[in-house]
């Protein structure tokens, strides 16, 4: 055990870490590594106090994710060398893990998730029955189906870890300063923290929280509550179980996923450790509205056996052997969950130089490889690789205790539920981010929720199956997103827009600032194009609508996922560059409706005396107008490729417009659609998606995205110097368009993409979904340059069968501006 005595050493820092569990701890060892000097990490007790010390150390390559698997492979990897580097013992084990199905369900989610681990580096292998029993003996088999098997999984001693990073820090010149509790927080002006302690002030360039449960309350000192809760979580050992003892080689860590719990050896005997249900489960929620009780470090909750007594049932049906064990050992300790499970991890909106580590339910398996994707972030300006799933901004005003409090219990008890595609989860929802349309539409349709929003996912008919219906394959949504599709298609459709994030900026620098952040050109007054914001590196930090409606004034308009994403990086390259600048944020003010279809004109037109025909108010032009007396921002444009508006207006009058809409179009057979419709829509047309087939994994030139990058344009965007290196280079892979030839299934973006005859993983497709305009499904994906010419053969994963797929020239339908520009040359255009 190491000792401290505290002082601060110095007053001035680049970076200081608050917290010194293994996240603070390797982050530290990873800035000091990399050569950043000045590294100071302030922990108010010692190393370890909190979840760290008490946690089972579960390691696993395993995640359904597409960039998170990066990070536990970096952490596995680096664990296995830690030793070595610091001369201090991890007590790391590698005896593989092996996830158990025993239902059909369960087998479909490991095929699902083997097609998303083809183009991943890290083995894993679904495997057989008697593959599960040869590796774990101890089973009872009788309801094993299949094991999804990962062999370099395992378990590590969290303390030894957190003890051989703190080594490697120190080594490379961070400093570890405890006990020191940080009391307040002072933001200056010049973007420098003053962090007060009972030893005096360090003044310092940024600040990371990195203080687990204590987290919330280091964001309380500067106005954040951070969407956190502690959890009870409780693991029991057992004493030597002479089966146990008598084996050769270590067993495999077991996760009975419909028992919902993990297992694993521990010494001669077994760690057992349940996730009960959300009804079971217990919160910390004093923690949450009184804050942490002072001196709380190392110590433990009371335990419940009786909570977890299913699971005990469960597991000992599982593993027999465990029913002549005795328990010697029961831990009950806090595990910090977000609403989602997922971390929170980066620089945070709306206060400078503060970044967030946050958040963890599994901190060891993340500990290192976030370590070093923050370090790398923190140096270099921009992230390693694409993790918009633990972006801290994806939260925001909307997410109160009472949400996050029903979420954490809903996402503890859904701990090992089946992960189906298009997943849908009900806690806490509505929240109070609901759209004018909310309460007219609600008992109309399935709602998908949407950074907060409640959003149309398609609309129900008599005789449609209504509700939500989890499935693998094509279920209840399937042949009422045909016929929306058909609506936009021949006639007119309305939709939902109300949660794109909205900003609005103007100022004397307005347009100087918008032509270094984007790689289009500015449009002019009354104009709208389609922009976006590169990272120093040329990867496609976010795509943006830029509309410049009055001299110097301008409407960003981004997708709901990416508001407070998106504003985070501009403000900060306003305030680095200086430019005077306002910007305001008026994603909740303002309702967006989308009207699209060949009778969209006629239908508008009715209910105003402004011009709407195409020489009047063409494509990707904006106007102030008013539809049935209601002021609004109309701009022509539509993600469904079809004639379309989407119209700006305050939230208040959202019922107003949608009536005298649907009530206009009447005649022209108007109906809603859902988003479901609009993705199938924006496919076939051909239309990247940010999050799918562009962001910070992707530049633009491979992304297909050359039409609206002006490299030639005189002002030095970011990411400009980088993007012509690449382009001199050349591209090494290219996104391409496929059609599939499958049965009940369709892709959804992230499958394995094989070589025929070769069975060779050559990239992934980035989303798919069933074209009712082809009556055949549709895929983006990324292969091989020499891979990617019209014509070649390839075969996408899809649950565990190979579908033959073929590149195609994009897009599958024309574009209704497009259509009208050939017909007025005198072709005939494809639909």
């Amino acid at each position: 055990k190491e000792t401290s005595s505290p002082s601060l050493g110095k007053d001035r820092a680049d970076t200081v870490i608050i917290g010194g569990g293994c996240v603070g701890v390797s982050l530290a060892y990873h800035l000091a590594k990399a050569g950043l000097k000045d590294v100071v990490l302030l922990e108010k007790s010692e190393l370890t106090a909190g979840s760290t010390w008490h946690a089972a150390g579960l390691t696993t390559y395993f995640h359904p994710g597409v960039n998170l698997k990066k990070i536990h492979a970096y952490s596995i990897k680096l664990y296995e060398k830690l030793e070595e580097e610091t001369g201090q013992s991890v007590g790391f084990h590698q005896p593989g893990s092996i996830r158990i199905a025993s239902t059909p369900t369960r087998v479909d989610e490991f095929k699902y998730q083997m097609t998303r681990a083809g183009w991943h580096p890290t083995e894993q292998y679904l495997i057989t029955p008697e593959k599960v029993q040869e590796l774990f003996p101890l089973l009872n088999m009788d309801k094993v189906l299949a094991g999804l098997y990962n062999p370099g999984d395992g378990h590590i001693d969290p303390y030894s870890l957190t003890m051989a990073l703190a080594a490697g820090a120190r080594k490379y010149g961070a400093q570890l300063n405890y006990p020191i509790q940080v009391t307040n927080l002072n933001s200056r002006s010049d973007g420098i923290w003053e962090v007060e302690t009972p030893l005096g002030i360090i003044r310092a360039k940024r600040i990371v929280n990195a203080a687990g449960f204590w987290a919330r309350d280091i964001g309380k000192m500067i106005g954040l509550l951070h969407p956190l809760i502690p959890v009870h979580h409780q693991y029991v050992v057992t004493s030597t179980i002479p089966e146990v003892k008598a084996l050769k080689t270590e067993l495999p860590v077991i996760r009975d996923l419909e028992g919902s719990y993990y297992l694993r050896q521990e010494r001669d005997g077994l760690l057992f450790g349940p996730y009960e249900s959300q009804e079971k489960m217990k919160l910390q929620d004093s923690w949450v509205t009184n804050g942490v009780p002072p001196g709380f470090g190392k110590e433990l909750f009371e335990s419940d056996l009786d909570r977890i007594m299913e699971h005990i049932e469960a597991a000992m049906e599982m593993v027999p052997i465990l029913r002549k064990a005795d328990i010697v050992n029961t831990i009950a300790g806090p595990i910090t969950y977000s609403p989602d499970i997922l971390p929170m991890v980066g620089p945070h909106q709306g206060v400078r130089n503060y970044w967030v580590a946050i958040g963890f339910g599994y901190g060891i398996i993340h500990a290192g490889g976030i370590g070093k994707y923050l370090s790398d972030w923190i140096l270099e300006g921009e992230p390693p690789f694409d993790l918009i799933e633990l972006d801290p901004n994806r939260y925001g005003k909307w997410t109160t205790t009472e949400y996050t409090a029903a979420k954490a219990r809903e996402s503890y008890g859904f701990n090992n539920i089946v992960g189906y595609p298009k997943e849908e989860r009900f806690a806490g929802r509505p929240t109070e981010r609901t759209s004018g349309l909310y309460h007219l539409l609600k008992s109309r349709c399935s709602m998908g929720f949407h950074a907060g929003w409640e959003q149309p996912h398609w609309f129900y008919k008599p005789g449609d199956e209504t509700g939500y219906k989890p499935s693998f394959q094509r279920t209840n949504w399937f042949d009422p997103v045909g016929r929306e599709y058909k609506q936009v298609m021949e006639k007119v459709g309305v939709i939902d827009l109300s949660p794109f994030g909205k900003f609005r900026v103007k100022g004397t620098d307005s347009v100087k600032l918008l032509d270094h952040l984007f790689a289009n050109v500015v449009p002019k007054v009354g104009s709208t194009n389609i922009s976006h914001m590169l990272t120093p590196r040329g990867k496609v930090y976010a795509e943006l609508t830029v509309s410049q409606l009055y001299p110097g004034e301008f409407m960003l308009v981004t997708g709901s996922g990416s508001e407070l994403h998106d504003m985070r990086w501009i403000e900060e390259k306003v305030t680095t560059g200086g430019y005077k600048v306002e910007m305001e944020n008026m994603t909740d003010e303002m309702g967006v409706l989308g009207v699209a279809g060949p009778y969209a004109r006629e239908v508008l037109q009715k209910l105003t005396n402004e011009d709407l025909s195409d020489g009047s108010f063409k494509f990707l032009q904006c106007k102030h107008l008013k539809l049935s007396n209601i002021a609004l921002i109309a701009i022509r444009i539509s993600y469904t490729g079809e004639l379309g508006w989407e119209l700006y207006h305050r939230k208040e009058d959202s019922v107003a417009l949608y009536s005298a809409i649907m009530e206009a179009g009447q005649k022209e057979g108007i109906d809603d659609f859902g988003t479901y419709a609009l993705n199938s829509l924006r496919l076939e047309k051909g239309f990247r998606a940010w999050g799918a087939e562009m962001n910070c994994d992707t530049n633009p030139l491979e992304a297909g995205l050359e039409y609206f990058v002006k490299l030639n344009k005189p002002a030095d965007f970011i990411g400009k110097q980088a993007l012509k290196q690449i382009k001199e280079k050349g591209l090494k892979r290219r996104l391409v368009y496929l059609t599939l030839e499958t049965d009940n299934v369709d892709p959804e973006g992230n499958e394995s993409i094989i070589v025929c005859d070769f069975f060779q993983v050559i990239g992934n497709t980035t989303s798919g979904c069933f074209s009712y305009g082809a009556q055949q499904s549709l895929a983006f994906a990324y292969v091989p340059m020499e891979l990617s010419k019209v014509g070649q053969k390839l075969e996408v994963e899809l649950l565990g069968k190979n579908y033959p797929a073929t590149i195609i020239q994009e897009p599958l339908v024309l574009t209704e501006p497009t259509r009208m520009r050939l017909q007025r040359k005198g072709e005939s255009p494809k639909i």
